[in-house]
């Protein structure tokens, strides 16, 4: 299946999506080169052609050092969240599976991903963060058939998930700033 109907699929019919992607055969090399790599690079290219298009370039350098960055964090912070839910899934009853908790995770940010096209008009970037809570949605309807968690466990699990995901956003921003901060330092010096 191709990564635009699978977006669009995820996005409009989660609940018959999620049990296609839940059979699916893959591992964590190919979610990343399918899926996750393609679809986390949309918010940060977006980033970088609206400044090229709104601030005629200036700081694009600088610009490209922060959105690459930020494309790599979203890459691994990803993975960390499939991590937590490959530990956590167990204690409400669901199976650990590094593989399973990936695509749930991968799936699940499909709208604050698809959302980063509204990156490319500064002005309606909000949106794309309106966009992300869906995923928590999302989240919530494939944790059943994609990790197994036990339907009357799903909203306690997606709860605990959605504030480990915000933990862990925060950290990845703060990693961002720090290092964003440190390159403009070193592009000044």
């Amino acid at each position: 299946m191709g990564i635009v109907e699978r977006a669009k699929n995820i996005l409009l019919s989660p609940n018959t999506e999620w049990p296609v992607i839940a059979a699916e055969q893959t591992n964590v090399g190919t979610l990343y080169n399918t899926y996750i790599g393609p679809m986390a690079a949309i918010g940060p290219v977006c980033s970088l052609l609206a400044l090229v298009m709104f601030f005629g370039g200036m700081g694009i350098g600088a610009g490209m050092f922060g959105l690459a960055i930020l494309y790599l964090i979203n890459l691994a912070a990803t993975y960390i969240v499939a991590l937590i839910v490959q530990a956590l899934a167990p204690q409400f009853g669901g199976r650990a599976d590094i593989v399973g908790a990936l695509k749930l995770v991968a799936y699940s940010y499909t709208p604050a991903w698809v959302g980063g096209f509204f990156n490319l008009i500064p002005s309606l970037a909000i949106l794309a963060l309106l966009l992300s809570l869906y995923g928590f949605y999302l989240f919530y309807a494939g944790a059943t058939p994609v990790v197994n968690v036990p339907k009357e466990k799903a909203v306690t699990f997606t709860v605990v998930m959605v504030i480990v995901m915000i933990v862990v956003f925060v950290i990845t921003g703060f990693i961002l700033s720090a290092i964003a901060g440190a390159g403009m330092v070193g592009m000044m010096g």
